[in-house]
């Protein structure tokens, strides 16, 4: 999840954190499915740590963890952080924006909602992503085929939702900030794709940078809205530890070796799979209930999500 998750790819910089593609051991595949999982049992970790630690503090706690993860990968490679004032201003912007508010919103939402309900509406990313994108990136213009998948995309939603029944047993407040946090993400990515689309500076750098100021950001206002735990209970401990180590730290130098390996279109594709593997967990492991309406409307938000995202097969030249 993105990243937060659920990706970054349409925003970020195209070149590699070392600048260079280099040939990978375990095939890209691989490393897809284990991508694709860690993310989809990122809102079952939500769900544990949530259970006994505030929202924010499970989201301070992602964030450090995650943090700590990229400092190690760039000691390790040597890269250092960003210079310029006006970077480290856009990228406080965009840790807000794709990392303190939609992780946050995401930690609040599953108070009240399923993690599997939390999973399905982070799939809805894209297609806020291609509505925005078509309003504010002048090289995204409507087409039939990108209107068709919006449509498609959120008649699912509303399948999901249950509107024919009026939204009853829903919890509007929880789905209505798992809703707004997948929205973040797209303007988000925008936001980094207007301002910090030609920094020089490796998308490792940049992205350790983010995720450093957005610990800071939640740093400060943890304490504002929490009090420190009377108890540390294991389980949900190792849980967001797990959140931030492997679904934000080690999930994203995963996307980054995928998008240099098979670029960024392909690397994407891995949205699709998270709200599957994210309903599976929540059944299996935390015994949610399903109705009939949230597996079939999942399946029509991604079958929107992927058409709106798709492009029509360029035609063949006239032969002479």
């Amino acid at each position: 999840m993105s990243t937060a998750a659920p990706s970054r790819t349409s925003s970020a910089p195209t070149h590699t954190p070392t600048g260079s593609v280099r040939r990978r051991g375990l095939d890209w595949r691989i490393r897809f499915a284990v991508l694709s999982t860690v993310w989809g049992f990122s809102f079952l970790l939500i769900k544990v740590g949530t259970g006994a630690y505030a929202p924010f503090q499970v989201t301070l706690g992602r964030l450090f963890f995650g943090t700590a993860v990229l400092a190690v990968a760039m000691a390790v490679r040597r890269d250092r952080l960003p210079r310029g004032i006006r970077t480290w201003m856009h990228l406080t912007v965009a840790a807000f924006l794709l990392n303190a508010l939609p992780f946050s919103l995401f930690a609040y939402s599953e108070l009240t909602i399923p993690s599997t309900l939390a999973g399905i509406c982070n799939a809805t990313s894209p297609l806020w992503g291609m509505a925005l994108s078509m309003v504010a990136l002048s090289e995204d213009r409507p087409t039939r085929r990108r209107v068709a998948g919006l449509g498609i995309g959120f008649l699912g939603v509303l399948t999901v939702l249950g509107a024919w029944q009026g939204f009853s047993g829903l919890d509007f407040g929880g789905t209505a900030m798992a809703l707004l946090a997948s929205l973040s993400y797209p303007i988000g990515w925008i936001y980094v794709r207007r301002t910090l689309a030609g920094s020089s500076d490796s998308n490792l750098s940049l992205t350790g940078a983010q995720l450093l100021l957005a610990t800071i950001q939640l740093a400060v206002v943890t304490p504002l809205f929490t009090t420190l735990p009377a108890s540390f209970p294991l389980v949900p401990l190792l849980a967001v530890i797990a959140l931030g180590a492997l679904g934000t730290g080690f999930a994203l130098l995963l996307q980054y070796g995928l998008v240099a390996e098979v670029g960024p279109t392909t690397a994407q594709m891995v949205t699709y799979f998270i709200p599957v593997i994210a309903t599976a967990a929540g059944v299996a492991v935390l015994d949610e209930q399903l109705g009939w309406n949230t597996p079939v409307g999942a399946l029509i938000v991604l079958a929107g999500a992927a058409l709106s995202q798709s492009r029509p097969k360029a035609r063949a030249a006239a032969q002479p």
